[in-house]
């Protein structure tokens, strides 16, 4: 059931232990993009979200490096 269309968060400068997560194990991956945010005078940020459709996934994979990355490398050594 994918229900949700805004969050708004309000962020307080603090730390009381481990946490809790904000959505369960059970939550659909959505992407979500600000809409508008405030600071107060006492550091708490208030924020709005809204939804920016499906997730974009990349990669972390390392691309093979040229061959004068690899001269480059070979030269440190």
């Amino acid at each position: 059931n994918d229900l949700i269309d805004e969050i708004s968060l309000l962020t307080f400068p603090l730390v009381l232990g481990k946490g809790k997560r904000l959505f369960g194990s059970g939550a659909i991956p959505a992407a979500f993009k600000l809409n508008r945010s405030q600071a107060s005078t006492t550091g708490v940020i208030i924020a709005s979200y809204e939804r920016a459709g499906e997730i974009k996934t990349g990669s972390f994979a390392q691309r093979q490096p040229s061959e004068a990355e690899m001269e480059r490398r070979r030269t440190w050594k």
